[in-house]
């Protein structure tokens, strides 16, 4: 007998993409702008997050295999296997930077005063990350219980928090840092591109959209009940958000504002305010083990992707070794050096937050390269192979890619500017910039050129789906 097939509700898949985009590490960097932070989430959501996503759509419902497929079915495999390494050593960078933010919520519960400590955070990258991947090696089981408590502990305890400790810190004669309304700056002020540098961060925020695209042939009518799932998600994505930003903008002067400790600062504030101070050593311990959970959960995800690529002649053989579960253990070891390597940043700079935000910045400036080319990839693919099959086609494709395009062009270009309040250097930190996406990105055309036949391990099946790459990243 037949069994009857399954169909993924509208809603679940604003529910499915909600929770795989939502996080709150990134909240601090848009509270100093207070209400303008409303314009600066609503901007990348419109130009850039529902771009990606009705795109990937109509690519994941006509091609199975991800990104890779993609853009070697438009512009062929040399350019394809380079967009699935940016999709994974963007993740590699990203590491650190999430790590980064566990070690300041651990300093909290320690000494707040080690959040600002090069040694300590790099000690903490190093001493997280290979436990992760020691428990990420065991297989799926083992991480899958891990991770299961990530979304709820990480991010939906603590973005409520936020908003109603806010609420309840003004209730009892809090002072608010972010003005009335009637005095609310809805634009931000512009003093010069290095102002809306920091806008950069909300890309990489939406990002991922693409991995949540795949499910698209799950639903029952697809061309209607799609559109409506990212209606629904973008609007719950902004609520989670911009609530919670708005809530640290109420508790921390824009001026104080920390990129890594902002939220802690927040509740720090209110729960002084309200007689529980320990509060905050509470929602720090929360945030800790939803990084954990997620970092665990996120080390064997993308290297998948890369594995069954690199198995189809990608990556010379010692990269495809696989441990008796089934885990990729030799890509998992050169992601492991890569984020030590990273980890000294972190130990030797006198400025925990300004290393924070180039690795933030580099990670968008990989991921970006990528969607630029999965949407010049999609365009191409809608003129050029018209007899594919697509359980879901774009609404004005055109419009949608070159839109998507040209915002990840302008993002991956002001990224390069030093944003508004770093202490840094601006030559230091575009040359950090520029050699850190160079050397890390020009491996796809090494290996490409120096592949060999006897690299391929299985055969060319399409099957080469990527586990979801930047959802975490949230």
């Amino acid at each position: 007998m037949e069994q009857k097939r399954t169909f993924i509700s509208w809603t679940a898949m604003a529910m499915l993409t909600a929770t795989a985009v939502a996080s709150v590490r990134g909240l601090p960097a848009m509270a100093p702008y207070g209400w303008a932070s409303i314009f600066l989430y609503v901007l990348p959501a419109i130009v850039f997050m529902v771009p990606i996503a009705l795109v990937a759509a109509e690519l994941a419902s006509g091609w199975k295999g991800g990104v890779f497929v993609w853009v070697k079915e438009a512009f062929g495999d040399r350019i394809g296997f380079s967009a699935i390494w940016q999709q994974w050593i963007q993740n590699v960078v990203w590491y650190p930077a999430q790590l980064a933010f566990f070690a300041s919520a651990l300093a909290y519960v320690i000494d707040p005063k080690l959040a600002n400590n090069g040694p300590f955070t790099g000690a903490v990258i190093l001493v997280v990350y290979w436990a992760s991947t020691l428990i990420a090696t065991r297989g799926v089981g083992a991480f899958a219980k891990v991770g299961s408590i990530g979304f709820l502990a990480g991010t939906i305890i603590p973005s409520a928090g936020l908003i109603v400790f806010a609420a309840l810190f003004m209730g009892s004669g809090g002072h608010s840092q972010l003005p009335p309304v009637s005095e609310a700056h809805w634009l931000p002020a512009f003093t010069g591109i290095a102002s809306v540098v920091l806008i950069v961060s909300n890309f990489l925020s939406y990002a991922g959209m693409e991995m949540n695209a795949v499910h698209v042939t799950d639903m029952k009518n697809p061309g209607r009940e799609f559109p409506k799932a990212i209606g629904l998600a973008t609007v719950l994505i902004l609520f989670i958000f911009i609530l919670p930003t708005l809530a640290i903008a109420v508790g921390v002067p824009a001026s104080s504002v920390n990129l890594t400790q902002g939220v802690l600062q927040a509740f720090d504030v209110f729960f002084s305010q309200l007689g529980i101070p320990w509060g905050t050593t509470i929602m720090a311990l929360l945030i800790v083990v939803g990084i954990l959970s997620s970092v665990v959960t996120w080390i064997p995800g993308p290297s998948r992707g890369l594995l069954l690529v690199g198995r189809e002649g990608y990556l010379p053989p010692i990269l495809q070794k696989v441990n008796g579960r089934g885990m990729q253990v030799n890509i998992m070891m050169v992601q492991g050096v890569i984020v030590s390597l990273l980890a000294v940043f972190f130990a030797l700079s006198p400025s925990v937050q300004n290393v924070f935000w180039i690795f933030s910045a580099m990670a968008v400036q990989l991921y970006l390269i990528m969607y630029m080319v999965m949407f010049l990839a999609a365009m191409r693919l809608r003129r050029t192979r018209p007899d594919v099959s697509r359980g879901f086609r774009a609404p004005a494709m055109r419009l949608m890619g070159w839109l998507g395009f040209f915002a990840s062009l302008a993002a991956f270009l002001i990224g390069f500017v030093e944003p508004t309040g770093s202490s840094g250097n601006q030559v230091t930190y575009t040359l950090t910039l520029v050699v850190g996406i160079v050397v890390l990105g020009i491996w796809p055309f090494i290996l490409y050129r120096f592949r060999r036949p006897a690299w391929k391990t299985l055969p060319d099946t399409g099957e080469t789906e990527t586990a979801p790459a930047a959802a975490a990243q949230g």
